[in-house]
């Protein structure tokens, strides 16, 4: 199978615009993502695809490769589905542009899931306390016994009735695999109720009956959302 790896990059995102192009160390975070994501020798193929001539020539210019896109896209995943249309690939991992540390050892999880033929699009999760689930910022997963997502939410699940009774929490990591006729198909369905009511588009797929398989990872990712996850990031460094 060829594994090719995209990074959706955004320039003006809506809380911290133009956090992609901020300094993280030597370099700037979406430097980091893709060398990264290049670093860990799973992919037949890794390219940013971006709406903004800055980050494009960011990559460019240190010999990585992007594509530019259209500014009008409503997600990642669309954004992404427009720069592997016409590319030769049988799995498709969306690596998020606002992740500097991702490694090996989760994509190598991601990658995987695809030995067995059943699985269509697949992600990560890592376990968490019950006080991170309690942040609406920490989008939550919950699955069956064969590792496929029930549910994903801002709310806490499980919802433990009595105290008396343990329960594991576990955070979903925003990095995806799909089939690549998988994720062409996502991108022509309408936006899903549940979707629109946790603003989460993963739940499109479990609305329309597409499993989705979850690895659990040990990553401890810290996404930039913010100028405090920034600082957070850089103190990590």
């Amino acid at each position: 199978m060829k594994f090719v790896s995209v990074i959706p990059a955004r320039y003006a995102a809506t809380r911290f615009p133009g956090k992609l192009m901020q300094m993280l160390g030597n370099k700037s975070i979406i430097r980091h993502v893709y060398d990264n994501t290049v670093a860990a020798g799973l992919f037949d193929e890794v390219l940013v695809a971006t709406d903004s001539e800055i980050i494009f020539d960011e990559i460019i210019q240190h010999g990585g490769k992007a594509v530019m896109s259209r500014k009008e896209h409503d997600s990642g995943s669309d954004r992404i589905a427009e720069a592997v249309a016409m590319l030769d690939a049988d799995v498709v991992v969306n690596v998020q542009g606002d992740e500097p540390f991702i490694s090996k050892e989760p994509l190598e999880k991601l990658v995987q899931l695809f030995d067995d033929p059943a699985v269509q699009v697949a992600s990560l999760m890592r376990k968490i306390s019950e006080q991170e689930a309690q942040n609406p910022h920490n989008v939550k997963v919950v699955t069956d016994k064969n590792n496929n997502a029930l549910y994903f939410s801002r709310s806490v699940i499980p919802h433990r009735r009595d105290a008396g009774v343990a329960a594991n929490y576990f955070l979903h990591v925003g990095v995806y695999a799909y089939r690549k006729e998988m994720l062409l198909l996502f991108t022509t369905w309408p936006h899903s109720a549940l979707e629109e009511t946790e603003k989460l588009e993963q739940l499109r797929f479990l609305e329309n009956g597409v499993k989705i398989r979850m690895a659990e990872t040990g990553y401890n990712n810290i996404a930039i959302d913010t100028p405090e996850d920034l600082e957070r990031a850089i103190a990590a460094l």
